[in-house]
């Protein structure tokens, strides 16, 4: 325990998560100060507790840990239905005992920063209820990062999460988008679990008006990272591909 109040902590994570960079030095990923809260933090919330382990491990080869990894308590998030990719509602205050007892509590995602495409929001919510101090500590979010790489408007996006998976409503949701994007002069960013990422994208392309400009990020942070901003005209000519284990990010907008 390092402070009587207690501090809810938002530890961000790689953008490496289930890749062949995920075995890269953390230092590289996530900032020096960052990697020494993480090492003296004893309690964790987290999506799931055999990741988090590796991910201490990764911290422990840089900074020392305040406990064995075996002694310190990891607590699984409630996990969203199976077949579903967004996080369901679920009562965050029983996670949050040792905060409330005063010690300090670190949330951390499976990839990027918590609480943000993410279900720590509602244990962030709880802590907030329970006027317990919440911070954010510094990392890459691969929402932003693309938004910053593609060229489309940063002044004005809008994060969607997933699509539909039911192709009908995928494409009637698009182009729903695409009017909501042109009327605004707003970018339109959404992910896909990456097994699906070429179905995204194939939707996309085909249902966008040819002028729209689509841009793909893959693997934002890693050695491979890439990013493509072309009019949607551009993309039916030459497709292009995206890799269905790695990460990606999609944005468009609307001229």
């Amino acid at each position: 325990m390092t402070a009587s109040a207690g501090v809810l902590y938002l530890m961000p994570n790689a953008l490496d998560f289930g890749t062949a960079d995920a075995s890269a030095g953390l230092s590289d990923r996530i900032p020096l100060g960052v990697l020494r809260v993480a090492a003296r933090l004893e309690h964790w919330l987290c999506e799931n507790a055999k990741t988090t382990r590796a991910f201490l491990k990764r911290v422990e080869a840089v900074c020392p840990l305040a406990l064995p990894l075996q002694q310190i308590s990891i607590v699984e998030l409630p996990r969203p239905p199976k077949g579903r990719a967004e996080p369901a509602a679920f009562d965050a205050t029983g996670l949050l005992a040792p905060l409330l007892a005063g010690h300090d509590l670190g949330l951390l995602s499976e990839a990027g920063l918590p609480a943000v495409a993410d279900p720590g929001s509602l244990v962030v919510a709880a802590a907030h209820a329970a006027q317990k101090r919440v911070i954010a500590l510094p990392g890459a979010s691969s929402i932003t990062l693309a938004i910053a790489a593609s060229g489309l408007n940063g002044q004005s996006f809008a994060f969607l999460g997933y699509l539909p998976i039911d192709a009908d409503e995928r494409n009637a949701r698009i182009r729903e988008l695409e009017t909501i994007s042109r009327r605004h002069k707003q970018t339109q960013v959404t992910i896909e679990t990456p097994y699906r990422n070429a179905a995204l994208l194939a939707a996309l392309v085909a249902q966008l008006q040819p002028t729209t400009m689509l841009s793909v990020s893959i693997g934002l942070t890693l050695a491979s990272e890439s990013t493509r901003s072309d009019p949607v005209s551009r993309w039916r000519v030459l497709p292009g591909a995206v890799p269905a284990d790695v990460p990606a990010v999609f944005s468009f907008l609307a001229r």
